[in-house]
């Protein structure tokens, strides 16, 4: 007689878990699609309404819209190598899809989910945009005083950047889980 109502017992469980991981992936996607779109929609603002070199004040003095075409990182390094941050752009994209199975935490979501958004924004530049396929220059059109000029992309990643190191510092891994800290006076 226990021995049937046992595995009733744990049903609600597994079917609970399923939706749960269904609104994370949701979310996910919600958040990588938002910075994806958001992104390439303002680039092409950017490329239809501006010429290249073009500064416009939008704030002056902190806020300026100045088109530029990147091809290589922050602060334009790594110029002559674009094809690289094409293959890393592609790792990266690859990377966090293999992560999504252990995802179990909504900030976790949104963190991968503008962490993914960006790369692949960036990613449509590299292969799409002039002078060649995977040699393309990334299209950079916000500056701020005395910092790189950036996109939305960027701070897509930048932002998920910044949210992956506070899980971290707070301990909660990418399943959502508690890291335990050590007891004072025991070694780790």
């Amino acid at each position: 007689m226990t021995d049937e109502t046992a595995p009733a017992a744990a049903q609600p469980a597994t079917t609970q878990a399923r939706p749960r991981k269904a609104v994370l992936l949701t979310l996910f996607a919600g958040f990588a699609a938002f910075a994806y779109v958001f992104d390439q929609l303002t680039k092409l603002w950017v490329t239809s309404t501006m010429v290249e070199g073009e500064r416009i004040p939008v704030l002056p003095p902190l806020l300026h819209w100045y088109y530029i075409r990147n091809s290589g990182a922050a602060f334009s390094i790594g110029e002559n190598v674009t094809w690289v941050f094409t293959i890393i752009m592609a790792g990266v994209s690859v990377a966090i899809l293999f992560q999504l199975r252990k995802l179990g935490s909504a900030w976790w979501s949104l963190a991968l989910g503008l962490l993914l958004g960006g790369a692949l924004g960036n990613l449509t530049d590299r292969l799409f945009r002039e002078p060649s396929f995977a040699m393309g220059h990334v299209v950079d059109f916000i500056q701020l005083p005395n910092f790189a000029i950036f996109n939305i992309a960027d701070s897509a990643v930048v932002s998920a950047v910044v949210i992956i190191c506070l899980l971290t510092l707070r301990g909660i891994s990418l399943d959502g889980s508690r890291v335990q800290k050590p007891a004072e006076g025991t070694d780790a």
